[in-house]
């Protein structure tokens, strides 16, 4: 029994010694599951990542100009691709890791209907969506908008958020009576509180989520961990699943 006790206590040592940490841009709309994510993986690896969120474009911006991210998580597919391009990141390292969901929603009941019909109906002060031109649900909203032909008659009621986090902010403390933001972020224990309407993905491009290993974590063995991880580990994979994102 002391035997064993030594070479448990040894090997959790071991596995602590060699353990490193990565830095990890994510997109704000998939905040909670990266948390939860990176949780997990500090747990099972001895591995610690460092999770910052914010908007896409901003953080392209930031990677570009030396920000010392080794991953990035992104909200579209586009972002990674151009810095691949740009030899910022590692080349066959990029893949994706969820495909997001856009929703209409507000915390108060009987607002947003089954439809949507809301947005041309009116009714309402102030919309909130993300910026389009630096976060893809912001594009996607505005996408969606134009398709129902609506985009016109709400475009002097928006209120823009930096991100979808923000976006998400306005709405839960009634700056705006509704908005479109991500399915995870309202998707609570498989329920929507207040009303909703998911929008049908006919309506908008796909939000493909790509992550990429950027150049400065090259030869982290955590980042390269923490991407496997996110790729291949069935833990990590329901906890997207469980935020409403397709895989």
């Amino acid at each position: 029994m002391k035997t064993l006790l030594t070479t448990l206590v040894l090997a959790a040592y071991i596995t602590h010694a060699n353990a490193d940490e990565t830095y990890v841009a994510v997109a704000a709309n998939f905040a909670a599951p990266a948390h939860k994510i990176a949780a997990e993986f500090e747990k099972r690896t001895g591995h610690k990542a460092i999770i910052a969120t914010g908007a896409t474009g901003k953080f392209y911006a930031q990677i570009v100009n030396g920000a010392p991210f080794d991953i990035l998580l992104s909200a579209d597919d586009e972002t990674p691709a151009k810095l691949e391009k740009e030899a910022q990141s590692v080349t066959g390292k990029r893949f994706t890791y969820a495909i997001g969901k856009l929703v209409l929603w507000s915390p108060k009941p009987a607002i947003v209907d089954a439809n949507g019909d809301v947005l041309k109906r009116g009714g309402f002060d102030h919309l909130s969506i993300a910026n389009p031109k630096v976060a893809p649900y912001g594009a996607a909203a505005v996408e969606t908008l134009k398709a129902l032909g609506a985009y016109e008659v709400v475009q002097p009621k928006l209120v823009v958020g930096e991100n979808i986090a923000q976006t998400h902010q306005f709405v839960a403390t009634g700056n705006a009576l509704l908005g479109f933001v991500a399915l995870s972020q309202v998707l609570k224990d498989g329920k929507i509180e207040g009303s909703s309407w998911i929008v049908p993905e006919k309506l908008y491009s796909p939000i493909r989520q790509d992550a990429v290993l950027l150049n400065k974590g090259k030869d982290n063995k955590a980042a390269a961990a923490f991407l496997e991880f996110l790729r291949s580990n069935k833990t990590a994979k329901d906890i997207i699943l469980s935020y409403g994102y397709s895989l």
